[in-house]
């Protein structure tokens, strides 16, 4: 074990005190992990769309103070009892969902929605004991998502860490955390198009992008990305994309436009946006008899998805996704894997680089939409 194994650990973390404040790099205490926890050394970090969303308390519950961050990479530090397939020293990607490998779900081939683990963005506590692991002279600083990376060490249920390939890089896997491997399994896993059909993407950022890598890899022969910002349409184009709509630009419904480009509808399509009118035109503008939709941006509560039964009747297909259908434990290992392989691109996700101490200028650059995913440094 480590010198540090049972001991608090003080350490740098960046605390979201109020809701859109800029985070301020504090010394907060880590406490050592429990029962089937990990406590983990942060290497890397990188800033995703759902940390500013929930930092910037939109329509939530505010949780303050608070540490966020959710897709990282890092070493194993010290165990807690009955972790036994994970040591000191391992390298691991913190995930924002679970697999504990019990539950019903985590049993079955055909979902990783994990009971017990599955993503709670109100649960500021560990599982276990119902408490925080952070705190500043002993107020309670809370988590978020069970990851909480914006941190120096964290302490993470062992269901949530995924032992990776020691020599993958961290600074370049940390990302396939959350939002990558949520597009690329969407393709991959869920839409499952055969090489040589035609995939439309709608929304062009990160997620979408890397549902556009999926299609890449999977050897689709048109990809379409659906986009209302046509500054994006350039950048696409390394993920493999070769066609562009922007609906903005036509008088119909855009399921109608991409209906007509390809002869009656794309084999295969995934919605990456969130916006309700997006999910629709994904789900109409696919093929009958064989097309297949997949949702995978988060709608606003009060939204309903509406379409004639008889777009169903006709044999599309209409499928919803979360974490691109990954088990983080079973199979995160093999994503890793696929970069290791070279089939895999990851450096062009990621657009910008810097250190723990100029985190706020990375929350700047997702705000203005400039890039796609700031890797943050934790050690100098």
């Amino acid at each position: 074990m480590s010198s540090t194994a049972g001991q608090v650990i003080r350490c740098k973390a960046a605390v979201a005190w109020e809701a859109g404040k800029p985070l301020v790099i504090e010394e907060v205490e880590v406490s050592p992990p429990l029962a089937n926890e990990v406590r983990l050394k942060i290497l890397f970090t990188s800033l995703c769309h759902t940390d500013v969303y929930f930092w910037e308390a939109k329509g939530q519950a505010p949780l303050f103070p608070r540490i966020f961050g959710h897709e990282a990479g890092g070493v194993v530090e010290s165990v807690g009892p009955g972790v036994t397939d994970l040591q000191p020293g391992d390298h691991v990607l913190p995930v924002f969902t679970g697999e504990c490998k019990e539950c019903r779900h985590c049993k079955s081939e055909e979902s990783n929605m994990c009971d017990l683990l599955r993503i709670n963005t109100d649960r500021g506590v560990m599982i276990g004991d119902g408490k925080p692991r952070f705190s500043i002279n002993g107020k309670p600083i809370y988590h978020f998502v069970g990851t909480s990376t914006f941190s120096e060490y964290t302490v993470c249920h062992v269901g949530s860490v995924a032992k990776i390939n020691p020599a993958a890089p961290l600074d370049k896997v940390c990302v396939l955390s959350c939002g990558i491997s949520t597009g690329l399994g969407a393709t991959l896993n869920v839409a499952k198009p055969k090489k040589g059909q035609s995939v439309a993407i709608f929304g062009l950022g990160a997620v979408g992008l890397a549902a556009a890598e999926g299609a890449r890899i999977s050897g689709a022969s048109r990809i379409i990305g659906v986009d209302l910002n046509s500054n994006r349409f350039n950048e696409a184009k390394k993920f493999g994309v070769n066609e562009f709509v922007n609906p903005k630009d036509y008088a119909k419904p855009v399921q109608e436009v991409i209906a007509e480009m390809t002869d009656g509808g794309v084999d295969r399509s995934v919605e990456c946006t969130g916006s309700i009118q997006a999910m629709i035109s994904a789900f109409e503008c696919v093929h009958d008899g064989w097309g297949v939709a997949v949702l995978v941006g988060v709608p606003n509560k009060d939204d309903a998805f509406k379409t004639h039964p008889m777009n169903l009747l006709n044999e599309r297909t209409l499928k919803g996704t979360f974490f691109g259908n990954y088990k983080p434990r079973t199979d995160l290992p093999s994503v890793v894997q696929k970069y290791m392989n070279k089939e895999l691109e990851l450096e062009k996700f990621i657009t910008h680089t810097l250190p723990f101490t100029e985190i706020n200028k990375a929350f700047e650059l997702m705000l203005k939409g400039e890039g796609l995913r700031c890797i943050i440094r934790m050690e100098s």
